[in-house]
């Protein structure tokens, strides 16, 4: 959420970063609504000034007095009956339209529409040649028996699978990996919660415009979270943190659930795109500086090509251009994998900036050196997201015989196993 007072006084540049970002929002009725609900909250502040005023004066009083006193006060009665109810109704409909204001995005994320127009940075890691015909993914996890989703659709729906064997191995060390790397560098591991209330959502930016790409647990009023970057930057939700222990810095692992609203008919084979993975995210929650986020942002964007470069995977880095900026994203860089069997680089991890953004709907504050209370700014980016990260790791190092080397850096993981072979072959 921006600052109204920002807004009121920058209303071109909200309206552009809106453009921008391909977000149709109507600043005019925001700030008309504003105005109306200022000037409308004078008046009931009054009124009831008034009325608490003569209230006082009614006890010492007495005769024609008293009863010209009784009267103003029905009077006053009146207007607030009248006046309260209009109040209410132009405080929530400014709310609304505030929830739905984008961040404008920084100058130097590059306009486009689509991820057609990010601009490429920097490439790491070579392509591979295969002198066999590879295999995709999924061909290789069913001969490996590292996977079985016909089980799993069978009884809990599309989208779903079973992760087994040196599957559920793999991810497991991949996890660990992780989280033992990003704790070297000083980050908390946290196992959040995955069920939160509609104000965490609402409060990290998920909601309203992604509230139909999440499962809902209407029971319990229970929202299954899609990162584990709700949980972790809603950790600090109505706290006044102190400026000496900024920035916190955490890695956080769930189970994540996305519905994939929109997506029907794409990715449907495989691990790209399903109802459930699990995740480690880096938060982190820092003072009120861009140039302290920059640095944030490029420490994050550094950990997650650490990892990837530890993995021995090619990837590439890409500035996501405005159209494919969130709605709370002052900046956006992608890591995007090779993944033969697409024959392109893909997604795979997002590192984003989101300034006062979700600290101010979070009331996620600290108190500086000179005593002003300020809102935090707020990062986050992928650490590793599993299976879709088993794409690339089982089709870039597979072998002709349909075995797959493990990455190095995770034998030690996997009681020091160097191949998964084909269950066929033994």
């Amino acid at each position: 959420m921006l600052d109204i007072a920002f807004i009121r006084n920058n209303p071109e540049v909200v309206k552009e970063g809106a453009r921008k970002k391909r977000m149709k929002v109507d600043i005019d009725e925001l700030l008309s609504v504003d105005n109306d609900m200022r000037r409308l909250k004078t008046e009931v502040e009054t009124l009831r000034a008034d009325r608490n005023r003569i209230s006082k004066d009614v006890s010492k009083s007495s005769g024609p007095e008293r009863d010209d006193l009784i009267q103003q006060i029905k009077f006053i009665k009146n207007g607030l009956t009248e006046k309260e109810p209009k109040l209410k109704e132009l405080e929530e409909r400014f709310e609304q339209l505030m929830l739905f204001v984008p961040n404008p995005p920084l100058p130097e994320a590059p306009e486009g529409d689509s991820e057609e127009d990010n601009v490429l940075i920097r490439k790491v890691g070579q392509v591979p040649q295969f002198d066999f015909t590879p295999k995709d993914h999924l061909e290789l996890a069913e001969s490996l028996d590292m996977v079985d989703m016909p089980r799993a659709v069978k009884f809990a729906g599309a989208r779903m699978y079973f992760l087994k064997n040196e599957g559920a191995l793999l991810e497991f060390a991949l996890f660990k990996f992780a989280l033992d790397h990003l704790a070297s560098k000083g980050f908390q591991p946290m196992i959040v919660p995955q069920l939160v209330r509609r104000e965490a959502m609402v409060g990290t930016g998920f909601f309203p415009l992604g509230e139909e790409d999440t499962f809902f647990v209407s029971k319990d009023d229970l929202y299954l979270v899609g990162t584990a970057e709700v949980s972790l930057v809603s950790y600090h939700m109505d706290e006044i943190l102190s400026e000496s222990e900024l920035p916190k810095r955490y890695c956080g692992y769930s189970t994540c659930f996305r519905r994939e609203a929109g997506s029907y008919g794409r990715d449907t084979k495989g691990f790209y795109r399903l109802h459930q993975f699990n995740k480690v995210e880096q938060v982190v929650i820092c003072e009120n500086d861009p140039e302290v986020s920059m640095r944030e942002h490029k420490l994050l964007l550094e950990n997650a090509e650490e990892i990837m470069q530890a993995l021995g995977l090619p990837y590439r880095v890409a500035l996501a251009c405005t159209g494919e900026i969130g709605q709370g994203q002052v900046l956006k860089h992608e890591i995007e994998t090779w993944m033969p069997s697409r024959g392109k680089y893909s997604e795979t991890h997002s590192c984003s900036s989101l300034h006062e953004f979700q600290s101010r709907r979070l009331r996620i504050r600290y108190r500086g050196a000179d005593g002003k209370v300020k809102p935090c700014h707020t990062l986050n980016n992928t650490a590793v997201a599993s299976p879709r990260i088993m794409i690339p790791i089982l089709e870039n190092f597979q072998n002709a015989d349909g075995s797959v080397t493990i990455p190095e850096v995770l034998r030690p993981l996997m009681r020091g196993m160097e191949r998964i072979e084909p269950k066929n072959s033994k």
